[in-house]
């Protein structure tokens, strides 16, 4: 008798557990569907794993991932001041209402038609839910702006006429943005989440050289091209096999200047400044140093801009005790305001010379007129080729003149869309293979592009010269020297 009543009570047990746990799991299930956790189906083979494309199921929800991870394909703006039309935008692509988010940005361009990063959005907007080929841009949005947004106006203006040209055979180019905040941890972090985000098939960037060898092991692990439209650093050169770059290497801008001023100048002792925190501007003082001595000149001193106890006046002193007759600055960005206290105490004493980053319309701005005169070597111009293609279609989109950066950003772009038309799998090994074979070539905006065996461009660099002029707006004019 105590043994069937035990029997009863487990039982009984037995049926109040499974009512419990059922209860439960109900309960769970609900909360699931009410947080939108449900699994969707996976998502359709697309051209950036080298599979045939195929389109999306129309029932599919709409969404535009990235920005969860840093990046960005047109939900997050990481330039700063937003408009309302634009934030409106960028709420309609992380709903998937593209056709919302389409005209939202269409009107935010009306407002502001300078904007490449609205421009870029609004392309993604307009592709919508098909396939793609999907490319991102790594640059500083938030450590140098303005530079950041010139890279962005040669990819924005590239990708449009791709995809108004009916896209890379019939695949639509989408862009994706990272800021990579110009310092090393940050370009790690963005180079992280680019290789790990699968349909990313190659980046354009960095901006800095120091960035970019920071970053290049990263994508090289990953099998994913890197093409920089602004890194020139020597040390670049060969670094992987799957690092490019559309801008030439400081070797080229170094030789150009020392070549003017033992020429043309008739100097023989100048006087180096540089930042020995910077790559590039290490790379090209040493380039400079080493054209010079080769061709029987003298590099009689060296200053470091990024000292504690640098001192622009000082420096000068010293050189007119030294007989120096030339200052060559080699400045970056961090030490643009360096650069101008040199500029400023010279004042005309001295011929100057400049790298590319003194390309710089604050240098037009500050300087005045102690920089009439000075010669600076940059990868392009647009007044060298002013009846150029590219020239007038940038100037209608834009509403001004562009400098080099957007055009080399221009010309990695359409270089990394070469690469992809004339591949039947594309993904980022075989898109590795093509940028690497002997004779590929591309149309820049001015010029082919072409790579030699170390990645690096093959163009001569640009030498231009600050004189008066009106189309700045300063007074002074950034003016190409004849051949």
């Amino acid at each position: 008798m105590a043994k069937r009543n035990e029997i009863s009570v487990l039982l009984t047990t037995m049926v109040i557990t499974a009512g419990l746990l059922a209860g439960l799991g109900l309960v769970a299930w609900r909360f699931v569907i009410s947080q939108g956790l449900t699994p969707g189906p996976p998502p359709p083979a697309s051209p950036q794993t080298g599979s045939i494309p195929q389109p999306p199921d129309p029932d599919a929800p709409r969404t535009m991932p990235g920005a969860s991870s840093g990046l960005s394909r047109g939900t997050l703006s990481l330039v700063p001041g937003a408009s309302a039309e634009k934030q409106r935008g960028l709420e309609a692509m992380a709903a998937g209402n593209f056709d919302q988010a389409t005209a939202a940005f269409e009107a935010s361009l009306v407002l502001d038609r300078n904007d490449p990063e609205t421009r870029i959005y609004l392309n993604n907007a307009r592709i919508g839910n098909r396939v793609t080929y999907t490319i991102a841009v790594a640059a500083p949005l938030e450590a140098a702006l303005n530079p950041a947004l010139e890279i962005l106006r040669g990819v924005a203006q590239a990708q449009t006429e791709i995809n108004e040209a009916g896209g890379i055979q019939g695949v639509p180019l989408q862009i994706i943005l990272a800021n990579d905040g110009n310092s090393a941890d940050s370009a790690i972090a963005a180079a992280q989440s680019l290789a790990a985000t699968d349909d990313i098939l190659a980046v354009i960037g960095h901006f800095s050289s120091g960035t970019t060898l920071e970053t290049a092991p990263i994508y090289t692990q990953a099998t994913l091209p890197l093409v920089s439209p602004t890194s020139t650093s020597v040390q670049i050169s060969g670094i992987s096999d799957y690092v490019f770059r559309t801008v030439p290497s400081d070797r080229f801008a170094a030789t150009a200047l020392a070549r003017y001023m033992l020429e043309e100048l008739q100097t023989q002792r100048a006087a180096v400044f540089y930042n020995s925190e910077s790559d590039y501007s290490t790379s090209l003082k040493d380039e400079f140093t080493t054209a010079v001595f080769s061709d029987g000149g003298q590099v009689i001193a060296e200053f470091d801009l990024a000292a504690t106890n640098f001192k622009a006046a000082q420096a000068l002193n010293q050189l007119q005790a030294q007989d120096a007759d030339i200052i060559m600055l080699a400045a970056n960005t961090a030490t643009l305001d360096s650069a101008l206290a040199v500029i400023n105490a010279n004042n005309g004493l001295l011929p100057l010379l400049g790298g590319d980053s003194l390309y710089n319309p604050k240098i037009l701005n500050i300087g005045g007129t102690a920089t009439a005169g000075m010669v600076i070597a940059v990868p392009w111009h647009i007044l060298a080729t002013p009846d150029a293609v590219f020239v007038s279609t940038s100037r209608q989109l834009w509403g001004g003149d562009v400098n080099w950066r957007t055009a080399m950003a221009y010309d990695a772009t359409q270089t990394l869309a070469t690469a992809m038309a004339n591949l039947s799998n594309v993904n980022r090994q075989s898109l590795q293979q093509a940028l690497s074979a002997p004779g590929f070539q591309a149309e820049g905006a001015t010029q082919a592009v072409q790579f030699l065996p170390s990645g690096d461009r093959n163009q001569a660099a640009q030498l231009v010269i600050i004189a008066p002029g009106s189309r700045s707006g300063y007074g002074y004019d950034f003016v190409p020297i004849p051949d």
